[in-house]
């Protein structure tokens, strides 16, 4: 359904966009640090969850349109690469409030159905994920085999399975050296400063692959109206 070639580089696009700190990373550590290893890791399956679900959801809604047309594909890469390098910004701009918001404890540690849910509505929100989905997703669709929708939805299965081992072992990080994250927020707006310079990068790398695509489809129907 989708070749070799796709889905290594897909790999490695998605584990590029996954290791970024992004909100449901930095939810994660701040679960990590305030309640240890456990609560961290069942706040990774919440939030693994509601990607899924989200992934399904952008799928099923998207899948006929970018079947039959190329040129919204690349405008959607377009808007998350636009997107992503907003949400980088944000994330610089806002580095130090996110730092000391993560030191922060809970009074009581919340039951285990609590954490799975408050981790699958981070996950279901999550607009770092909303854009890969959305904007970087249909660039590894092999229109030419068809079913575009399932294999969208495969995509976003495989996702979830590798955020899920990739945040869990951020929590496990966090929570074995809550101690020490937690003394020195300075630590963790260095952590949100690399992750807000990545997501711009990223941006930055879809819209400038982007636009030559979509000028080229753009020229290609001009001359199809135009015989």
């Amino acid at each position: 359904m989708i070749s070799g070639g796709q889905l290594a580089a897909f790999l490695v696009a998605s584990m590029a966009i996954i290791i970024v700190p992004g909100p449901s990373v930095l939810f994660t550590l701040a679960r990590g640090v305030a309640w240890g290893r456990g609560v961290a890791v069942l706040t990774v399956l919440g939030n693994c969850l509601g990607t899924l679900t989200l992934s399904a959801v952008v799928a099923v809604g998207l899948g006929p349109l970018l079947a039959r047309s190329k040129v919204l594909s690349i405008t959607l890469q377009l808007l998350g690469g636009l997107y992503l390098v907003w949400l980088g910004f944000d994330a610089f701009r806002h580095r130090r409030e996110h730092a000391e918001a993560m030191t922060k404890k809970e009074a009581r540690r919340p039951n285990t159905l609590r954490i799975v849910r408050q981790g699958y509505v981070v996950g279901a929100l999550n607009p770092k994920a909303m854009v890969f989905f959305v904007a970087v997703f249909p660039h590894f669709v092999d229109r030419s085999k068809g079913g575009v929708t399932l294999q969208l939805l495969f995509l976003g299965a495989l996702f979830s399975v590798m955020a899920f081992c990739s945040d869990s072992t951020w929590g496990v990080i966090a929570g074995t050296a809550r101690v020490w994250l937690s003394s020195s927020p300075r630590r963790l707006v260095t952590l949100r400063t690399i992750g807000a310079y990545v997501m711009m990068g990223l941006g930055v790398l879809i819209i400038v692959s982007g636009c030559p695509e979509l000028g080229v489809e753009l020229a290609r129907q001009d001359r199809s109206y135009y015989p």
